[in-house]
């Protein structure tokens, strides 16, 4: 099933969303490659596709997972969780409807 993660950041999180986007990014890679990962990526914290040092506010990541608890997990062992970066992050299920999604 689908699995919507959505986060919130802490203020001023750009410094550290930086430092630790990498580790980030390997995550999601490894989703991607186990072509579970529907979609990702961050919310600017302005109405601009590249916010400078406005930064982000947060993120959305859609993908699949056995069940709650495995998305759960998964996202609390994030790096932006782990280090800070988000102050919050809310998992729920999603059922995707457009554009099509094959099970």
């Amino acid at each position: 099933m689908l699995y919507a993660i959505m986060s919130e950041d802490v203020p001023n999180s750009q410094a550290e969303r930086i430092e630790h986007r990498p580790a980030h990014l390997a995550r999601l890679a490894l989703l991607q490659n186990q072509g579970r990962l529907v979609l990702a990526g961050p919310h600017p914290a302005i109405d601009s596709i590249d916010p400078g040092p406005a930064g982000f506010s947060g993120s959305l990541i859609v993908a699949e997972f056995d069940d709650l608890n495995a998305a759960q997990h998964w996202a609390e062992a994030d790096p932006f969780v782990i280090k800070g970066v988000y102050a919050s992050v809310k998992v729920k299920p999603f059922r995707q409807t457009l554009p099509l999604y094959k099970v």
